[in-house]
């Protein structure tokens, strides 16, 4: 788990940004509270362990969900709700509060204090990413640079889950970094985040967005997990 700093950014894409999607804006300000974040994706060595090793909680996990195996490659080919359920899990194996990160820290985190389309730069190459069928498959996570804020595979490899529920635009958006939930309703649409080895670069940019059915899963549908620890320890 890497420590993300608290502070403030511009989510979303700027008009000026060349293959933006209205679903990236309007660009706005967030503020954002210290996190620690999962410095890869979820790999299919932690799922297993976490699976082989807890009771259900809200539904059954199976133990090797993945179509391209290998202990250090993503977990893939989960859905939302397999997720939740692996957080929830996870969380009472280790007493402290594991959770898929908001839209807003996922990107917060991704950005790592950068402004350009892609947290290397204005353009993604595919010596620094996993994406666009090069590989035609997931690589090992940390196989490619890692941002200034230590996180691997926040562009390409796999497409990260989100906690929130699926918005248009930001219209209307929490500017305190929390998740977007529609209250009182059980969207069947969640956001998924960060583009996979099987896209094109565009949509492997830190402002794209996307949403998925929270019961449908592919070979590039993944997650990574976040932690807020308690204040106390936050300020040691």
């Amino acid at each position: 788990m890497m420590r993300i700093p608290a502070g403030e950014f511009m989510m979303g894409a700027p008009e000026d940004e060349p293959d933006a999607f209205y679903r990236e804006q309007p660009q706005h300000r967030v503020r954002v509270a210290e996190f620690f974040m999962g410095q890869t994706p979820v790999t299919q060595a932690q799922w297993r362990a976490v699976v082989r090793n807890s009771e259900p909680i809200d539904r059954e996990l199976k133990p090797d969900p993945s179509e391209f195996k290998g202990d250090d490659r993503p977990v893939e080919q989960v859905n939302w709700d397999d997720a939740q359920e692996f957080c929830r899990r996870l969380s009472a194996l280790s007493k402290k509060d594991y959770r898929l990160p908001s839209e807003a820290q996922w990107e917060y985190a991704c950005r790592a204090d950068t402004e350009t389309a892609y947290h290397l730069g204005p353009i993604l190459t595919k010596d620094v990413a996993n994406y666009g069928e090069s590989v035609g498959q997931t690589t090992d996570v940390g196989t490619y640079p890692a941002n200034r804020w230590g996180l691997y595979d926040m562009h390409g490899n796999v497409y990260e889950w989100c906690e929130d529920d699926w918005h248009v635009n930001y219209n209307g958006v929490p500017e305190d970094g929390s998740a977007w939930i529609i209250t009182g309703k059980d969207n069947l649409n969640k956001i998924r985040r960060g583009g996979s080895w099987f896209d094109v670069p565009e949509n492997c940019r830190s402002a794209f967005r996307d949403l998925n059915s929270r019961d449908f899963c592919l070979s590039d549908f993944s997650f990574r997990v976040c932690c807020v620890l308690p204040s106390i320890l936050l300020r040691s």
